[in-house]
């Protein structure tokens, strides 16, 4: 078959819905979170929340890498940028001067829970007109994307 010859329905096909629907997301979280005086993206709150849910014990910078699913140059660079927002500090493991440990400030932790109304807020808009069967169906579709995804990179 010749190139030319390939027809692809794009516009019925999953792609452009999800990527259409990732920009919304993303501009209006971002909205949501300049509005409560939040300037963060989400990317740094999705730290702060990884940091708060292992609270004491911090997390190292590869682990933290692999939760966020970042690559670890742009994770320096984004807890770089949070260090100066004096919302985390990384540490020198005791053990093994290689590894930073990563905790969460009280300037974090406050930003943290400030940033939970904001979130509270996108998902109820989010989720508004959706039954919960239609969330659990739409949770299930997309968990299958990211299998066939996971599927192909390990191929590779």
């Amino acid at each position: 078959m010749q190139v030319d010859e390939v027809q692809i329905d794009f516009e019925n096909s999953i792609l452009p819905w999800l990527g259409r629907t990732s920009k919304f997301v993303d501009h209006y979280l971002h909205l949501l979170l300049s509005r409560h005086g939040l300037p963060f993206s989400k990317e740094q709150i999705v730290v702060l929340k990884m940091l708060h849910d292992h609270e004491g014990d911090g997390l190292n910078q590869n682990e933290l890498a692999f939760l966020t699913n970042r690559d670890k140059s742009s994770l320096t660079r984004l807890l770089s940028n949070m260090e100066k927002k004096k919302c985390i500090i990384r540490k020198q493991d005791k053990e093994d001067k290689r590894v930073n440990q990563v905790f969460l400030t009280d300037e974090g932790r406050m930003v943290f829970k400030k940033s939970k109304l904001a979130l509270k807020q996108f998902i109820e808009d989010m989720e508004q007109g959706i039954s919960e069967m239609e969330k659990k169906q739409l949770i299930a579709i997309l968990k299958k994307v990211q299998i066939n995804y996971k599927k192909e990179s390990l191929v590779q």
